[in-house]
């Protein structure tokens, strides 16, 4: 059966652009999957980091406001109440205000990476889009 289909130069040519159009689909399905599994990583990074970076905002801003709460005990009925005044307002120590700059220029820095690689896959997906 394959002799015949040989003798056929029609049907040979056929079945050659045939075997091209396959490996050039497979190849492009390749370079997509890992465009994607890149474009996945990246954004998996810069989740990660975000997160992080949230979780350290939120703890340290949580130790402060805990530190600025006054404290309340339980009383008898015939007892005065004790309250324990709020520590009195101190202002910021420099390690804490370097410590908010470095958070704030991190999360400046990744949103600005985040900014770019959205950027640079959306014009390839565009261009991409512009090709076919």
């Amino acid at each position: 059966m394959e002799l015949l289909e040989t003798q056929d130069p029609e049907k040979k040519r056929l079945i050659e652009a045939s075997d091209r159009h396959k490996k050039e689909l497979q190849r492009e399905v390749k370079a997509m999957s890992d465009k994607t599994e890149q474009v996945v990583k990246n954004t998996l990074i810069i989740g990660g980091t975000l997160a992080v970076t949230y979780l350290l905002i939120s703890q340290l801003s949580s130790s402060k406001k805990k530190k600025g709460k006054a404290n309340v005990t339980v009383q008898k009925k015939d007892q005065e109440p004790d309250f324990e005044p709020a520590p009195a307002y101190s202002p910021p120590t420099f390690l804490s205000q370097l410590g908010d700059r470095l958070v704030t220029q991190a999360t400046v820095m990744l949103l600005d990476i985040a900014k770019d690689k959205l950027a640079e896959y959306l014009s390839n997906r565009k261009q991409k889009h512009e090709d076919s």
